[in-house]
């Protein structure tokens, strides 16, 4: 089985407190710049399933804009709030100025 890398944007789309949201097929992704890394997440919480890019997002940390759960954008670790799970972490790798996220083939 191999994998997709979809190109998801430009790295002049992204800045430290605006992330980027993209739809890929049935994947919703959140797209962020920490300190000068990039970082591919699922952008749906898994607690009521609100779209985390709609949220609050500052210094790596993203919350969501209903109930405040709130997440590690380096890892997708759940640092608080009721959502039950972690966050999906996609990887992501750039191409000169651009930013590639890689998908499962079959997903």
């Amino acid at each position: 089985m191999s994998d997709i890398w979809i190109d998801v944007g430009s790295v002049d789309d992204l800045n430290d407190d605006e992330p980027l949201s993209v739809v890929v097929g049935p994947h919703r992704i959140g797209v962020y710049r920490h300190r000068d890394r990039h970082y591919a997440l699922a952008n749906v919480c898994p607690h009521a399933f609100a779209i985390l890019t709609d949220g609050f997002y500052d210094d790596g940390v993203i919350e969501c804009p209903l109930h405040q759960a709130s997440f590690d954008v380096a890892t997708g670790k759940r640092l608080g709030g009721p959502a039950p799970s972690d966050l999906a972490c996609y990887p992501l790798r750039r191409d000169g100025d651009r930013l590639l996220v890689r998908l499962p083939e079959n997903g």
